[in-house]
C-alpha cells in the first residue's frame, strides 16, 4: 500500500522527458546551463587533492558554519550560534523534509501556500499531518486574513516562500508584520520559511525572516547554495533554527543522511572568502531583462518578476487550452519547454499561465524566444 497514493510523477519530470523526447530547449527545470565560476573550480580541484573526502561532522564542516554564521550577520544583521542553530542539508529540499519529520505529528495540520512547490505536501503527508492548502490571490499576494481564518489548535506549521517559485513574487514588510501578528495570537504554531532564492531578487532587497526579531524563536529557515551559486547538483543548503528545534530537527537528520558530501562543504567554505554576494542579484537580474527584453514583441503577457529565475507568462491571448496541454503542445510543435502553473495548485486552478526558467546562457534564451516569438 503506497504512502502517497496519490503523488504521481512530478511535472519536471514529465517536462524535462517530452523536451528531450523532442530536442525542445528546456526552459522548465529551474537549474543553470552555463559555467559555473571559474575560481569555485579551481578551488575544488584543489581541494580534490587534499584529504577532504571523510566523513565530516554530522552537523556540517565547522569552517562552513562558522562563514554561514558570519554570512547571516554581514546580510541581515542576525546572530547565530553556529554550533547550535545551524545544520548543513543535502539541498534544501532534504533540510525541510526532515523538518517537518521533526516538527509535524500525526494530525497536525500544515499551511501550504499555493501555487507551491511540489515537495512541501508530500513531506507533511510522510509525518503524518494534514496539509492545509490555501491559494494566493490571482496577483500572488497573500491573503492573511483568509490565513488565520484557516488556522486552528490542530495548526502546527506554516510555510512560507521567499522569493517565490514558481511565481518570482516577494514578501514585503507588510505581509511580515502580518504573518507576524498572527503568529502572536497562536503560539502553538511554527514557521518555515523556504528562502532559497535569497539573493536573487531585483528592485527591492529581500526581506528575510532572520531580520525580523520577534520571528526568530518560532522560524526555521531553508538556504541553498545550489540556487546561489549555480551548483545545483551539488545538493548542497543549510537550515537556520532556535536550539530547542535544532536539536529535535537533529535527531531526524543524523539517521536520513548523516553528514554531507564534504568535498562541496569544504569548497564552499573558501569561495564565501572571495565571492561577492551582491553580484548574484545583478547577474540574474540582467539575465531576467534580457529574456523580458526579448519577449516584448511576442503575444506572450510578461507577469511581473520581483525574485527567482523565473518568469511567469500568460498565454490567453494565444490559446484557450489548458495549462498542461498548452506545454505540451508548446514542446512537440515549437520545440520549447516550459512548466503550467495549475500543477502547483492543490486543485489545479488553470490561470493559462506557464513559468520559464531564465537561468540559461544568452545563446540558450535567444534561441527559445525566437520561436515563442512565432507563436
Amino acid at each position: 500500500m503506497s504512502k502517497l497514493p496519490n503523488i504521481s510523477t512530478s511535472i519536471f519530470s514529465v517536462m524535462s522527458k517530452l523536451a528531450f523526447e523532442h530536442n525542445a530547449i528546456n526552459l522548465s527545470q529551474g537549474f543553470p546551463n552555463f559555467p559555473v565560476d571559474e575560481r569555485l573550480k579551481n578551488i575544488v580541484s584543489q581541494l580534490a587533492q587534499q584529504e577532504v573526502h571523510q566523513y565530516t561532522p554530522m552537523a556540517g564542516h565547522p569552517l562552513l558554519l562558522e562563514k554561514i554564521a558570519q554570512l547571516t550577520k554581514e546580510q541581515y544583521q542576525r546572530t547565530i550560534n553556529p554550533e547550535t542553530e545551524l545544520l548543513i542539508t543535502t539541498g534544501a529540499t532534504q533540510g525541510i523534509f526532515t523538518t517537518i519529520q521533526a516538527l509535524v505529528k500525526n494530525e497536525d495540520e500544515v499551511i501550504i501556500l499555493d501555487p507551491s512547490y511540489d515537495s512541501y505536501e508530500p513531506s507533511v503527508l510522510m509525518s503524518g499531518g494534514v496539509p492545509v492548502r490555501i491559494s494566493l490571490n490571482d496577483d500572488y499576494t497573500p491573503n492573511w486574513e483568509t490565513i488565520e481564518n484557516a488556522c486552528s489548535s490542530k495548526t502546527r506549521l506554516i510555510i512560507i516562500n521567499n522569493p517565490h517559485n514558481p511565481t518570482g513574487k516577494t514578501l514585503n514588510v507588510s505581509d511580515l508584520k502580518k504573518l507576524e501578528n498572527i503568529l502572536e495570537k497562536l503560539p502553538q504554531i511554527l514557521l518555515l520559511s523556504d528562502e532559497v532564492y535569497e539573493y536573487i531578487t531585483f528592485e527591492e532587497k529581500h526581506i528575510s525572516v532572520h531580520t525580523r526579531e520577534k520571528l526568530h524563536n518560532r522560524c526555521i529557515t531553508a538556504s541553498s547554495f545550489g540556487k546561489s551559486f549555480h551548483v545545483t547538483g551539488w545538493k548542497v543548503g543549510y537550515i537556520i533554527a532556535p536550539e530547542n528545534l535544532m536539536s529535535e530537527i537533529k535527531k531526524v537528520h543524523q539517521f536520513l543522511v548523516f553528514s554531507v558530501n564534504s568535498l562541496s562543504q569544504a569548497a564552499i567554505s573558501q569561495y564565501l572568502d572571495i565571492v561577492l554576494i551582491d553580484e548574484i542579484r545583478s547577474f540574474y537580474k540582467q539575465k531576467r531583462d534580457y529574456f523580458r527584453e526579448l519577449l516584448q514583441n511576442s503575444r506572450f503577457e510578461l507577469l511581473p518578476c520581483e525574485g527567482t529565475y523565473f518568469q511567469v507568462v500568460s498565454y490567453a491571448s494565444i490559446s484557450d487550452e489548458n495549462d498542461v496541454d498548452f506545454c505540451k503542445r508548446l514542446i512537440k510543435e515549437h520545440g520549447v519547454a516550459a512548466i503550467p502553473i495549475s500543477t502547483f495548485y492543490a486543485n489545479a486552478k488553470d490561470l493559462k499561465l506557464i513559468r520559464f526558467c531564465f537561468a540559461k546562457d544568452n545563446h540558450t534564451l535567444e534561441a527559445a524566444a525566437k520561436k515563442l516569438c512565432q507563436l
